[in-house]
């Protein structure tokens, strides 16, 4: 199975709310390709969009949110071990609530919430909800029969409440729960903030989902169950192929689980390269300014620790043009108040959306008409 095989592809997603006081751009236009097997990461500041487009991958958006754009799920239909059929499902024009987005939902792609305390429903215990994720969306293989080509086909059965039971303990031992035998009839009121979060985790690998949206999965742990998590993550994805959706304020985090990095600032992506290009060297200045307000343990300096100058927009009033362009160091007046910059491509798998490395923008009729303006 070839690494580049597409799974989720997102693009053009726009995602508004219209409220009391205008009209809010979660997302507004943006675009990625997730292939199976690999972790794609997404990093910015609170605010930009990040949960709210793994939330449109699930097709969760809220009710008074309104969506467009296109998001593609590539699902195996069949696998006999010498073809695989693959169907092409346009998960945003599912109902919400209808039966197809159910199929998909928790069991092809799974998602860890970033809030515990409001994911799990209190009157259930932790076995529960593992149990019920296993039994709609996990099946066990059975015994292999020919079908008319020949070929020989697997067949799959459904889980027996004993295997479910024996998964649902396991998955809690390998997330780092203590005494899992026990715990696995505890209620969401008897664990700690740490221990919910696990047993979130413990529910979105328990299906071996095709994909994994991880929303800020391990901000409530400590750093060695965030350790655990992080190889049991990895583990899956090598056993199962499956590829991950990391979304993350931990730059050290992404940079060692994440192949490629998207960057995003006020619904936009504004930088896309693999994980070591983006941290050797980072082209966009908001990507440049996220990786030097890095604090370097160790390291004895008189400097003050850097930060981004400015505060994030009002999402109702946001600049013209470039959104960036009131705290960026290398602000060109004329130039980035002006002209809404384009994302394009600068290098192989090195993506950019910034007037610095768009030899387009001249040509433009908007940079004709400053350019007369001053003449």
């Amino acid at each position: 199975m070839e690494k580049s095989e597409p799974l989720v592809e997102v693009k053009d997603l726009r995602i508004h709310f219209d409220v009391r006081d205008g009209v809010v751009k979660a997302v507004d236009g943006f675009n990625v390709e997730i292939n199976r097997g690999q972790t794609v990461g997404v990093i910015g500041e609170s605010g930009c969009g990040k949960s709210m487009t793994a939330k449109a991958i699930m097709n969760m958006v809220p009710r008074n949110g309104k969506m467009t754009g296109e998001i593609i799920f590539h699902r195996k239909m069949a696998e006999d071990g010498q073809s695989t059929m693959v169907e092409e499902v346009r998960i945003d024009q599912l109902d919400p609530d209808g039966d197809e987005i159910r199929k998909i939902r928790g069991g092809h792609i799974a998602m860890i919430f970033q809030e515990p305390m409001s994911s799990l429903t209190p009157v259930y215990t932790a076995g529960f909800h593992i149990l019920e994720a296993v039994h709609l969306h996990r099946f066990i293989p059975g015994e292999t029969i020919g079908d008319t080509m020949t070929r020989n086909i697997q067949k799959k059965r459904d889980v027996t409440d004993a295997e479910a039971k024996e998964i649902a303990v396991d998955m809690l031992r390998r997330v780092g729960i203590p005494r899992p035998e026990q715990r696995v009839d505890s209620y969401p009121h008897q664990l700690s903030g740490g221990q919910r979060q696990r047993v979130m985790i413990a529910v979105a690998l328990s299906t071996h989902p095709d994909l994994l949206i991880a929303d800020e999965p391990t901000t409530a742990l400590d750093v060695s169950i965030e350790a655990q998590i992080l190889d049991l993550m990895r583990e899956l994805q090598e056993t199962v192929h499956m590829a991950i959706l990391f979304i993350t304020h931990n730059l050290g985090v992404v940079a060692e689980m994440a192949d490629e990095i998207v960057v995003m600032y006020m619904g936009k992506e504004v930088e896309k390269a693999k994980t070591v290009d983006l941290f050797q060297d980072p082209k966009h200045p908001y990507t440049r300014a996220l990786l030097a307000s890095i604090p370097h343990v160790g390291e004895k300096s008189e400097e003050e620790l850097a930060t981004i100058k400015g505060m994030v927009p009002s999402p109702f009033n946001l600049p013209s043009a470039c959104v960036f362009h009131p705290r960026c160091p290398e602000f060109m007046p004329g130039k980035c108040d002006r002209i809404p910059p384009k994302f394009g491509q600068i290098g192989e798998d090195r993506w950019v959306r910034c007037l610095l490395y768009d030899a387009s923008w001249p040509d433009t009729a908007e940079a004709q008409a400053i350019k007369a303006a001053g003449d």
